[in-house]
């Protein structure tokens, strides 16, 4: 074998002069952590089971927190007496005929026995008759506190049970929407995990066609998803984050995925080492320096991005941040102690029966010359071709970047947000036909009561309300209709003449109204005419004098939330991201180019997406939020991937010159980051099981923008543009001023 260059030397003479450790510590060591990992994963695992003690999908955990919205909903109990949110039992005649007497009593009766039911806050509203006299709607007070989806569960059981014969029936409304919200996220604890390990465990079968060493790095992954859930758990129980299904999910991929890519970073460093013909412990500790510094620089990047959503407006976002970042931590912990550990136990055995032979792992003297091997030849190709790979690729990536003009990612109706069957949604078209479509999920005002008559006036003139009533404890339902005569308040009497009119609910000097609009709640119509109503109330009452809440606003309030916080995270973590390249790999071009070519990435990735959520799923279009979510995880996990590559590229750029280091790198790395990607990308499209539009949205963009990166950035043109550039990627650190020679060295031609 030829002589290594002196720096190569003097790191391996470092390597193998270093003091022997005793027999009892090799294996006491390893023992040690691997008994540490199983008691905290066996303390963790029954918290799969308990998720739901702490986890909630109401509207609350979605709110912004400055927003109007949010803050008419802090003060509803005020006005209400408890925390509840409305159920609507929607009848409608099957052929279209009046209901008749006896069927209205019959709903009277159902209604009656709906309020003896566990976790139906009070009594249910009378049946109200449409216009039409085909249909009518009974209001359900749910305890929000507790499990919406359990008591919505039980009223559509009792509708289906005590249905009059002749009538069809739905159960709908905010308390309806969020059950079927939460059934979607049902399968979360078990179907998703389940197809993520699968998918994971048959692609590391394949790329090592070895049994036990896909158990290893599987049990790797499972033992930091346990520890990191069961820290959640505990953040959760104290009210410290806020768990909802949509955070569980991504918490469960997250550490699922990257978990697994660094263990497979080790392995191959492991591998190397054993290839070497080097022993247990020998391995260990190589393997261990090799990939400790990309998978800290990897787990911190994506920690980093995670936690620049805290910037966020939105609750589930701020919750996203810190959880999903105690997930990543304990993926990095995990697969820099449990699996070297394991390996360190098990040795060449975790590789049977393909056993590393000795000298098999060791790289080609000269990798622009032919030899055997997929990444060699790439190698030789990107070498022989360099400036005609990257311009290609770039060209290829920026014309995918087009679709993203095609991206609607302004909102979607709460009513689409579950892929599939909806009773929901379906009992929502059943009332707009016979009654104004906001019903049951009105747009309340919160206004001074000095000011109540003035701000009815606006509601009794605006385009889009069909009805207003004051809230008042007096009357029947908690709502009276109100009117203004001669500049004052009128409600209406309920009860024989002579009855008093109830009187408003006043706190702290405040009166709540509602207005019934004539559009669903999550329609454009019903946001256009909520947001005129704020702009009239301001204009008759002042700035800030009147807040509008209810399901409306609160849908406005989020997604204007959310685009302002696109556009101010966005860009903090492209800085952030830089900066931590920059400190990794001693050098400010080579920062910026990855960054590029990532940014470039996830345009395209983003932009094919768009045209196949369009074209191809026919979706209603997308939260803001997606694209944010999507560059998130694509930024983050992309670099990580550049990570693994110019760590190593420099490491061998230090021993060989910076081209032969650039094609040494992809070679060493190419397999291992190859099999990465595509465990990374079968894990987020495993979220597509998840009939929640959100979840599926994220899971293609992202399982895509890695397949993406992975095969095409990574693999060509990163490559590509490193080598074009050569000793010049480096600067301004000494390692670019110091390879005069490499400047001078000659191409290879075509």
């Amino acid at each position: 074998m030829p002589d290594a260059p002196a720096p190569a030397r003097r790191r391996s003479r470092r390597l193998d002069d270093r003091p022997t450790v005793s027999r009892w510590l090799r294996i006491g060591i390893p023992s040690l952590l691997v008994l540490l990992w199983v008691v905290g994963g066996s303390i963790g695992g029954p918290f799969f089971g308990k998720v739901d003690q702490v986890a909630t999908n109401d509207q609350s955990s979605f709110l912004p927190q400055s927003a109007d919205a949010t803050r008419v909903s802090e003060r509803l109990t005020d006005f209400v007496g408890s925390d509840t949110i409305p159920a609507i039992v929607v009848a409608s005649s099957a052929d279209g005929s009046a209901l008749t007497d006896e069927q209205v009593t019959d709903l009277q009766t159902l209604a009656t026995d709906i309020a003896g039911l566990d976790g139906v806050s009070g009594e249910a509203s009378p049946p109200v008759v449409s216009d039409d006299g085909q249909a009518a709607q009974i209001f359900v007070p749910i305890d929000s506190s507790g499990e919406v989806r359990d008591v919505v569960e039980q009223v559509r059981e009792k509708v289906s049970a005590e249905v009059p014969a002749g009538i069809d029936v739905w159960v709908t409304g905010p308390a309806g929407f969020t059950a079927d919200l939460a059934k979607g996220f049902l399968g979360i604890d078990g179907l998703l995990l389940g197809v993520a390990l699968i998918a994971v465990f048959v692609i590391l079968v394949i790329v090592y066609r070895s049994p036990l060493l896909p158990v290893l790095v599987l049990l790797t992954s499972v033992f930091a998803l346990c520890v990191a859930l069961l820290t959640v758990w505990w953040l959760a129980f104290a009210g410290i984050v806020v768990l909802n299904g949509q955070v569980q999910g991504i918490l469960f991929i997250l550490v699922i995925g990257a978990a697994t890519d660094y263990a497979l970073l080790y392995t191959a460093r492991f591998r190397e080492a054993i290839g070497e013909g080097r022993k247990r412990w020998d391995a260990t500790t190589r393997a261990w320096r090799g990939a400790f510094e990309p998978i800290l620089a990897s787990g911190g990047t994506v920690i980093a991005g995670l936690l620049c959503l805290l910037l966020s407006d939105l609750a589930t976002n701020r919750a996203l941040g810190p959880i999903a970042s105690i997930g990543i931590a304990f993926a990095v912990l995990s697969a820099l102690t449990f699996l070297p550990a394991l390996l360190a136990l098990v040795g060449r055995a975790a590789f049977w029966p393909f056993l590393p032979k000795p000298g098999s792992t060791a790289l080609p003297d000269d990798l622009t010359q032919p030899a055997k091997g997929l990444w060699p030849r790439q190698a030789r190709f990107v070498a022989r071709r360099a400036r005609p790979v990257w311009i290609v690729c770039t060209l290829v990536l920026l014309a995918a970047c087009v679709g993203v003009t095609q991206l609607r990612a302004d909102g979607v109706p709460a009513s689409d947000l579950v892929l599939g069957a909806s009773e929901a949604r379906d009992g929502q078209a059943a009332l707009a036909e016979h009654f104004p479509g906001g019903s049951g999920s009105p747009a309340y005002v919160l206004v001074p009561e000095v000011q109540a008559a003035q701000a009815v006036e606006v509601l009794d003139g605006a385009t889009g309300v069909d009805a207003v009533a004051v809230l008042s404890g007096d009357a029947p339902g908690g709502q009276s209709p109100v009117s203004v005569v001669d500049g004052a308040l009128q409600t209406t009497a309920f009860g024989p003449p002579g009855t008093p009119a109830p009187a408003p609910t006043v706190s702290n000097g405040d009166v709540l109204l509602a207005a019934t609009l004539s559009d669903t709640a999550d329609s454009p119509a019903a946001d256009e005419a909520v947001r005129q109503l704020r702009v009239d109330l301001t204009d008759r009452l002042g700035e800030g004098t009147a807040l509008v809440g209810g399901v409306t606003a609160t849908d406005i309030d989020s997604i204007d939330t959310s685009i302002r916080d696109r556009s101010l995270i966005i860009p903090i973590v492209l800085v952030v991201i830089l900066l931590i390249l920059m400190a990794l790999l001693r050098s400010i071009v080579a920062p910026l180019l990855l960054m590029g070519t990532v940014v470039v990435s996830f345009g395209a990735a983003l932009g094919v997406s768009a045209l196949v959520f369009d074209g191809l799923f026919g979706f209603p279009g997308a939260d803001p939020a997606v694209p944010l979510y999507g560059f998130v995880f694509l930024v983050a996990l992309g670099v990580d991937y550049n990570i693994f590559l110019m760590s190593r590229v420099r490491e061998e750029s230090l021993a060989y010159g910076t081209r032969a280091g650039i094609l040494r790198g992809l070679v060493a790395t190419g397999g291992v980051i190859t099999s990465a990607g595509l465990v990374l990308a079968a894990t987020f499209a495993a979220l597509g099981v998840i009939p929640i539009l959100f979840l599926a949205q994220i899971a293609f963009i992202v399982a895509f923008g890695v397949l993406l990166d992975t095969f095409v950035v990574r693999s060509l043109l990163v490559p590509a543009l490193a080598y074009d550039l050569g000793r010049r990627i480096w600067w301004p650190s000494k390692l670019g001023r110091q390879e005069r020679a490499d400047a001078d060295a000659p191409r290879l031609e075509a």
